[in-house]
């Protein structure tokens, strides 16, 4: 297979300004950006990222940590790398995300990290890393945060699939330790939804730590899989950050 085998793109978009790189969430495959990537404007393109171990990767072992997903995928995104790229992580995501983001500025440039629904990389993911061992628990875990339909629910090969995905990613980031001051340059914005059950503000607050950059917190509609719902309100949020990133980086280059 190519390296592209971590690259997915649903809906082309020959002239776009910009690239925004979606990292799935801990079992979840690239196929779950489709609706964002549908409803973004033609000016932004999404790729989504496919991390082994699922649907035509499936044959793959899963990745041995977070730092080998970040170099596998910031390797892939050298064909991409003609237009701005703007990495969005969600929960588990969010960490490979901010990994690839460091590598990235030091080979071809980050426009914008988005952090969504996760806690910080300096957070001790060790010791807070969902620790469920049965599959009573990760099915249970998957219940509680909602947004997996009662029809999946009810498939036991479609349940049985999902825990096996669960289980094999939180074993990555169960091993996740951020390097000691580990920061980007890149601006971060991180989102936060309004009825996620599962992060609050606070837990949230110091990933102001992991950028040099322009900070700021978003709160936007929805659960925890906000972004993944089928009509994400997110994406006014997303198109207006980008555009005003584009044009202030059109104006930096004129005034140059």
């Amino acid at each position: 297979m190519s390296r592209n085998k971590w690259i997915r793109t649903f809906h082309a978009k020959p002239d776009a300004k910009a690239r925004l790189v979606c990292f799935p969430h801990a079992g979840g495959p690239s196929i779950a950006f489709t609706a964002l990537s549908a409803a973004l404007p033609a000016d932004v393109e999404l790729l989504a990222v496919q991390y082994p171990g699922r649907q035509d990767r499936r044959a793959e072992p899963f990745a041995e940590d977070v730092t080998t997903l970040a170099t596998g995928i910031v390797d892939a995104l050298a064909d991409f790398d003609d237009r701005p790229l703007f990495l969005l992580g969600h929960s588990f995501g969010s960490l490979v995300a901010f990994e690839s983001a460091r590598l990235l500025q030091e080979r071809a440039g980050l426009a914008r990290l988005f952090a969504s629904a996760a806690w910080p990389p300096s957070a001790d993911w060790r010791a807070h890393a969902d620790g469920a061992h049965s599959d009573e628990e990760i099915l249970g875990h998957i219940r509680w945060l909602g947004g997996v339909p009662d029809v999946i629910l009810n498939d036991p090969e479609m349940v049985a699939e999902m825990i096996r995905l669960m289980r094999g990613d939180q074993e990555v980031l169960g091993r996740y330790q951020a390097k000691d001051g580990a920061a980007i340059t890149a601006p971060l914005t991180v989102l936060l939804a309004r009825d996620d059950p599962k992060n609050t503000a606070e837990q949230m607050a110091d990933w102001e730590r992991h950028t040099t950059g322009e900070y700021r917190l978003e709160l936007i509609p929805g659960g925890h899989f906000a972004l993944t719902e089928p009509d994400p309100a997110v994406v006014p949020l997303l198109t207006r950050v980008i555009r005003a990133d584009l044009a202030r980086a059109a104006g930096e280059a004129g005034g140059a």
